[in-house]
């Protein structure tokens, strides 16, 4: 067991005591440090309204005034097919996992998310507020960690709950510039203050808790360029070393890279991952698929055969489906496993990552094993490939929330939120209800809460992503019928949702 710095120690020391700084960085990351500190001392900021993260990449493609491919450094495009993703991105990204969780104790939703100050701000404040089941009220949101100037939401948090209730934050870093943090409330189902536990290097933060054991929490470290690991800890003070999950070459390869979404279900883990040809994500392709019953002593693959961890060859036991020969790409949005505990993988396949027309068809798909072998099929058609949604299975009745109706920004990040349902096991989909309707913003990011509770059965952030400006939170019923838009501006303490109406 690795030392990591515990909660009760005095804060700089919890921070500057850290065993993951990268010595090349190490002054930059103590003086971080200390700013950290100095605001885990200051009273509990709360922001008067959930005020998303508004994000653009920057990234353009389609055609130039002279016929040739359009860049960013072109000002009047003819065909421009809109930014790589942009929009209201507070529930971003897909690699973060979960965002919400529903604590039967305290008969609270606790979520987290990418907010702002203000819908004029491209400034990333790290989020955390909860849906009170007894009141139907919300609180004024927690700034649980300020970015000091980060407007980049690939730094939003992740959340998990111990056995003691403890709320427990993991702020995403962003590569080997910006460092990631771990935080644990002061007080059981609370979010009214936060000690600082840690400071290292992580990005895309996935904490499992599994009660009775403690914490299994997969990540990326950007070692070449983006590679899976893992690490456990009993109680959130002590840590394992960071042990390496995943880093796939193909042959005479110095890059590689993975993105991956994972669940759990009882004491059992798994992740679906792609693979970065080269480490180009914009070629991420193929799927794998890896498990951990034993809280990450031993991972195998689905039907229990042994892994030697990390996986290195493109060709390997995990591997689920080979869509590098179909030079199709694949976009991971959400996993979750059927009655039977088998794993079933939400996703998006295109020709390429441009966005627009030309890599038309993209298409939402599931890939679900049957206990014997894997089995894909497609749900439904969509515009982008970072449209991204969530799979809910209950019992025989599977349940895909996506915004894959185009929306009023059509061929950008978003749309109208839908939901398909399938009664045989995932192999064909239906369209039973349009969630939003004539909205004057695209819609993005479903995300599904742990052991979700009604009416708080998934929530998302919209934006216009041709344009920063304000960004809202929803959150809908099983039904999809009913939709509320969390209170953008408060003047109290506590306030009721908006209820939206029926679509």
């Amino acid at each position: 067991m690795t030392h990591r710095p515990s909660v009760l120690q005095p804060r700089f020391l919890q921070v500057c005591q850290r065993s993951r700084c990268a010595l090349a960085f190490s002054a930059l990351l103590i003086s971080s440090c200390v700013s950290s500190v100095a605001s885990a001392e200051e009273p509990t900021r709360r922001i008067d309204g959930y005020k998303g993260i508004w994000f653009t990449l920057g990234q353009y493609y389609g055609k130039g005034t002279d016929g040739k491919p359009y860049s960013a450094r072109q000002r009047k495009p003819t065909f421009p097919y809109g930014d790589k993703y942009s929009g209201g991105l507070g529930t971003y990204t897909a690699k973060h996992v979960p965002l919400a969780i529903y604590s039967e104790a305290a008969e609270k939703t606790f979520f987290v998310y990418g907010g702002t100050p203000a819908a004029d701000k491209r400034y990333l404040l790290c989020m955390i507020s909860y849906y009170d089941h007894k009141t139907g009220q919300v609180p004024k949101p927690v700034v649980v960690h300020d970015k000091n100037g980060v407007d980049d939401p690939h730094d939003n948090p992740s959340i998990a709950i111990d056995d003691e209730g403890y709320l427990w934050v993991f702020v995403s870093g962003r590569a080997r510039a910006r460092p990631g943090f771990k935080y644990r409330s002061k007080t059981p189902y609370s979010i009214d203050g936060f000690e600082l536990v840690s400071e290292e290097e992580l990005t895309y933060p996935q904490p499992h808790y599994i009660s009775g054991q403690g914490f299994v929490h997969l990540f990326t470290k950007y070692t070449g360029v983006r590679e899976l690991y893992w690490e456990t800890s009993p109680d959130g003070a002590e840590w394992t070393a960071d042990q390496k999950l995943a880093g796939i070459r193909e042959p005479g390869d110095s890059r590689g890279g993975h993105y991956q979404t994972s669940a759990r279900r009882g004491n059992r883990i798994g992740t679906f991952f792609n693979r970065h040809p080269a480490g180009n994500v914009d070629r991420r392709t193929d799927l794998y698929y890896v498990e951990t019953s034993d809280g990450g002593k031993t991972w195998t693959t689905v039907d229990g055969t042994v892994l030697k961890t990390p996986l290195t060859e493109v060709e390997n036991p995990a591997r689920v489906a080979d869509y590098a020969s179909q030079k199709q790409n694949v976009y991971l949005k959400d996993m979750d496993f059927d009655a039977d505990g088998n794993p079933v993988l939400l996703y998006v396949t295109s020709a390429g990552h441009e966005p627009g027309p030309p890599n038309d068809p993209r298409q939402f798909c599931v890939v679900r094993h049957d206990g014997q072998k894997w089995i894909t099929s497609e749900i439904c058609k969509t515009d982008h490939n970072y449209d991204m949604g969530s799979l809910a299975i209950n019992q025989e009745v599977w349940t895909a929330r996506v915004p894959a109706l185009a929306g009023p920004q059509p061929y950008h990040g978003g749309g109208e939120v839908v939901m398909y349902e399938s009664r045989d096991k995932g192999e064909s989909w239906k369209l039973i209800r349009q969630v939003t309707i004539d909205s004057p913003r695209n819609h993005n990011y479903v995300r599904q809460p742990i052991s979700p509770m009604e009416p708080f059965v998934a929530f998302w952030a919209d934006g216009d992503p041709t344009k920063l400006g304000e960004s809202h939170l929803y959150f809908c019923d099983s039904t999809g019928e009913n939709v509320w838009r969390l209170p953008y501006e408060m003047k109290g303490d506590f306030a009721k949702p908006q209820w939206m109406g029926k679509p």
